[in-house]
């Protein structure tokens, strides 16, 4: 065989090596039997138990660091760390039906080191059986100070049950929230209409509304119910705080005026105790929302010992001044007093002083 069919042959069989080399597959790589478990139908509150099997098809030391359900409901117990080639994993994982109805799917990502799928998700679908369902369990309200009690929100009570259901008045463990039931469809479907009463003050209300039944599955249907009751005027920030004086730069602040109340206000005539600072009043949303752009020109100090602070007008009958506290730090930093709502009245809701003009 002469030397030019010795290369040809040789070179051939490098293309034939290389195009093996470059056909096989490189590093780990991680292949699930099946991604999606389907669990079809469970009561609610048992708990669905499964385990994913993998296999590490690629030619290298699969590497599985870590495996994360998607919420709390769901947790993974202790996989296959490590997996050889041509070998396989497992990753076991719970899901808590509790709490929950209808259709459900949990999802839980499984971190590795295949180049190709770093990250691989897998899913838990299926159905959750509850006797009595309740939508939504719980009743949420944001309601003004000067609320009218008209806030209301309706709950949906389905049976499931093949024995028609039976439903006593609802009670309520707190007075701001009261209950009405009404039936639908006789033993089948029912409507829980919440209401909470006129707030007396700020802040935030808590209760319960339960219900007896005649199941002896469920005995007892409980609805939260929870208020967060808002001042009628907020100002934010509450304070006006400035650096230490004189000013080394002009400073501008803005002062967020929000009324909650039940009708629309006007905002007007800003004033400052001192000298040298500039304010106007602009009106962000009509009637709810106005915003005070307050000006300190460059040098500006306020005389020691002098009480500051900016004063706008409001058209609301019970809090027709609104102030907010100005200060200028000397030194270490002070604490800002909060601002003055100013009412005709005193108000149990807000910080009130008497109108001094």
């Amino acid at each position: 065989m002469n030397k030019t069919a010795q290369l040809v042959i040789t070179f051939f069989g490098l293309l034939t090596a290389t195009s093996v080399s470059l056909a096989d597959p490189v590093g780990p790589k991680i292949e699930f039997e099946k991604p999606v478990y389907d669990f079809e139908k469970v009561k609610s509150g048992e708990l669905v138990k499964h385990t994913f099997i993998f296999t590490n098809t690629g030619d290298s030391l699969l590497i599985v660091s870590n495996v994360q359900p998607s919420c709390g409901c769901t947790t993974a117990g202790d996989w296959s760390h490590q997996v050889e080639p041509g070998k396989t994993g497992t990753i076991p994982v719970q899901f808590n039906s509790a709490n929950y109805g209808g259709t459900v799917v949990k999802q839980v990502t499984v971190t590795s080191n295949d180049k190709q799928t770093p990250a691989i998700t897998l899913q838990l679908k299926g159905s959750v059986w509850k006797p009595v369902e309740i939508n939504p369990n719980f009743a949420v309200f944001n309601v003004s100070a000067e609320s009218t009690g008209n806030n209301s929100t309706v709950v949906h009570i389905v049976n499931n049950m093949d024995e028609p259901l039976v439903l006593l008045p609802p009670e309520s463990n707190n007075k701001a929230f009261t209950a009405v039931l009404s039936t639908n469809e006789e033993g089948k479907k029912f409507e829980l209409t919440i209401k909470v009463a006129p707030p007396s003050e700020t802040g935030n209300a808590q209760g319960q509304i339960t219900i007896k039944t005649t199941s002896t599955n469920v005995p007892v249907l409980s609805v939260s119910a929870w208020a967060n009751i808002q001042p009628v005027i907020v100002v934010s920030p509450p304070a006006i705080t400035l650096p230490a004086g004189p000013l080394q730069q002009k400073q501008t602040v803005s002062i967020m005026v929000q009324n909650n109340g039940t009708n629309h206000i006007k905002v007007s005539e800003p004033s400052l105790s001192v000298k040298g600072a500039e304010a106007q009043v602009n009106e962000s949303q009509a009637g709810k929302l106005f915003t005070t752009t307050v000006t300190f020109p460059e040098g500006f100090e306020i005389p020691a010992g002098t009480p500051a602070e900016l004063t706008v007008k409001s058209t609301h009958p019970k809090f027709p001044l609104i102030k907010v506290p100005i200060t200028q730090l000397v030194g270490a930093a002070q604490t800002p007093p909060h601002p003055t709502v100013i009412p005709l009245q005193t108000s149990p809701a807000t910080a009130a002083q008497p109108n001094s003009q």
